[in-house]
Order: structure tokens, then C-alpha cells, then sequence
């Protein structure tokens, strides 16, 4: 698993030294990743954005008897000179189903997020804790160590 994430950064860092980028795109599509504390939990992930600076992500997250469903606001804003590369910030609902029962989750988010120039692709890498608001899963009413990955194709 550790040379799974050391490959992808690499790529991430490789792409971003080697590309002049733009950051403009509306809807992109692909595969999220949850790691950190506990199972990795994998799916598809859609982000779309709204405004220049405001996008949501929604994902559909599986794991060994557990599925998550995340709907987050990101706000987005450049880094100067760093085209193509933004950081964003946000939050939102996540409901984990699992055992015929449900958790309710206030997530919150920070990372980046970087399209490629001229290339239809955007990689994504975030700190995720959470609240757990209510449910019947035992474990602490805060998590911290979670993160995210997301590798999605631009639709437009």
C-alpha cells in the first residue's frame, strides 16, 4: 500500500513540474479513495463546480461490510504560481451503512486538487476528519486520521 501512494505522488509531482496547467473544468468523474485510521475504502467519486471558486463532491465509498455516501462543499482558490493547482476547503454530510445500521457523519476537508493542462485528468489529495453525529457504531465521536485521493477524468 505504502508504494501504491509513493508511485502516485510521484506522478502527481511529475505531472505538475512537466505541464503548464489550467485549473478551468466543470465535471470530472473517476475513483475516490478513503485511507487513514481503519479500512481503506474505495468508489466512484463526481466533482462538479458550481462557480469558479465553489464545487461539491460526491462519493460512493465501499469497504469490507461498511458504504459510505459523502456529499461535500469544497470552496477552491489558485496558489500563485501554480497554475492549475488550487487549494480548497470545505465540509459536509457523510452516512456510513453497514450491519443494517447507520451512522451520521459531519466531514470536514482540506487539500488540492490539480488538472492538467491539455490533458482531460484531475488528481485530488485531502485531510477528511469527522464528527460522528449519531448511530449505533461504538467508535470515538471524533476521527481525524482520515484522508483522501481522487483521480478523476474531465467530462467538460
Amino acid at each position: 500500500m505504502k508504494k501504491f501512494f509513493l508511485i502516485s505522488g510521484l506522478l502527481v509531482a511529475f505531472a505538475i513540474s512537466h505541464s503548464n496547467a489550467q485549473s478551468s473544468y466543470i465535471t470530472a468523474l473517476g475513483l475516490g479513495i478513503d485511507f487513514g485510521d481503519g479500512q481503506t475504502l474505495v468508489g466512484p467519486s463526481l466533482k462538479h463546480f458550481f462557480t469558479d471558486n465553489h464545487g461539491g463532491v460526491v462519493e460512493v465509498l465501499f469497504g469490507d461490510n461498511v458504504t459510505f455516501v459523502n456529499g461535500i462543499y469544497q470552496y477552491h482558490d489558485g496558489i500563485p504560481n501554480a497554475l492549475g493547482l488550487q487549494w480548497y476547503a470545505g465540509g459536509g454530510p457523510s452516512l456510513a451503512f453497514f450491519d443494517n445500521d447507520l451512522d451520521v457523519l459531519l466531514r470536514g476537508t482540506v487539500g488540492l486538487d490539480y488538472k492538467i493542462n491539455n490533458v482531460p485528468l484531475t488528481f485530488s489529495l485531502d485531510w477528511r476528519p469527522a464528527v460522528f453525529l449519531g448511530g449505533n457504531d461504538s467508535r470515538d465521536s471524533f476521527e481525524a486520521g482520515r484522508f483522501g485521493l481522487g483521480f478523476r477524468y474531465v467530462l467538460n
